[in-house]
């Protein structure tokens, strides 16, 4: 099974860089039959990885969001598991796009009643087949690069929701300055989110940590909860639950 998901990314990565590769090319360069490299084609397709198309596939996914997904993934995986643990049936809740949050849905397998308003296209797939879960796109501009929606007609969209809980991604966090985005406009929708939930919950791997981006979403003492992995830095964990913020690692 690990062979075969592992050549199923390695499917998926030659497609990011030769989208013209067809069944035949991958099966010879694969070394396996052209019936199997089209099951691996119609698996990725139904993951929501992959179009399929005469003779081949065409990834949906930037090569830039399909690296960061591969980054610390074991670890982002149970951060997004520790999350969804935080969602009950019968719960509104948002999630802003990102490699890591995209994941909670994943892990939401069985509840009944879950609304979910998001600017995120990266968790699609993961809703697609779970009927016990309401998704409310937020529309605005699409950016593929990063696989969400943003601008001013996502937060007025926004403002029009209120939730339990936010789970916010963070590309820096610190005691000092809070949780940071790279781009202004998806710190502009973190915020937002968070002022339309009771409770504010950010998901960062320990490479986030200790990190300021570009723009800043909030100071630490606007964060309830931080879910990141053990391989966070000790002592910034220990500044930010001096701020308050109740740090959890997984």
């Amino acid at each position: 099974m690990t062979k075969k998901r592992n050549r199923k990314q390695q499917i998926l990565e030659l497609l990011m860089e030769r989208p013209e590769l067809s069944v035949s090319e991958l099966s010879r360069h694969f070394h396996v039959s052209e019936v199997t490299i089209r099951s691996d084609l119609k698996g990725l397709e139904a993951q929501g990885y992959l179009l399929r198309q005469h003779g081949g596939g065409l990834p949906t996914l930037h090569a830039n969001v399909a690296e960061r997904q591969r980054a610390h993934i074991d670890e982002k995986t149970r951060i997004a598991r520790a999350a969804a643990d935080l969602i009950g049936d019968l719960e509104d809740v948002m999630i802003t796009a990102g490699t890591t949050t995209s994941l909670i849905p994943r892990f939401l397998v069985g509840r009944q009643g879950v609304n979910i308003v998001t600017n995120s296209t990266l968790l699609l797939p993961f809703v697609r087949h779970n009927p016990g879960l309401s998704v409310t796109l937020a529309g605005g501009e699409f950016r593929p690069m990063i696989e969400a929606l943003t601008g001013p007609a996502t937060i007025r969209e926004l403002e029009q929701f209120h939730v339990a809980k936010a789970f916010l991604g963070s590309d820096g966090i610190t005691a000092g300055k809070g949780t940071t985005a790279d781009s202004a406009d998806i710190a502009d929708v973190c915020r937002r989110m968070s002022q339309q939930a009771r409770q504010t919950i950010v998901l960062a791997d320990a490479s986030k940590l200790g990190r300021e981006g570009f723009a800043h979403i909030m100071p630490a003492s606007g964060i309830d909860i931080l879910i990141t992995d053990t391989a966070a830095p000790p002592a910034e964990v220990e500044r930010l639950r001096k701020k308050g913020v109740d740090v959890r690692m997984v």
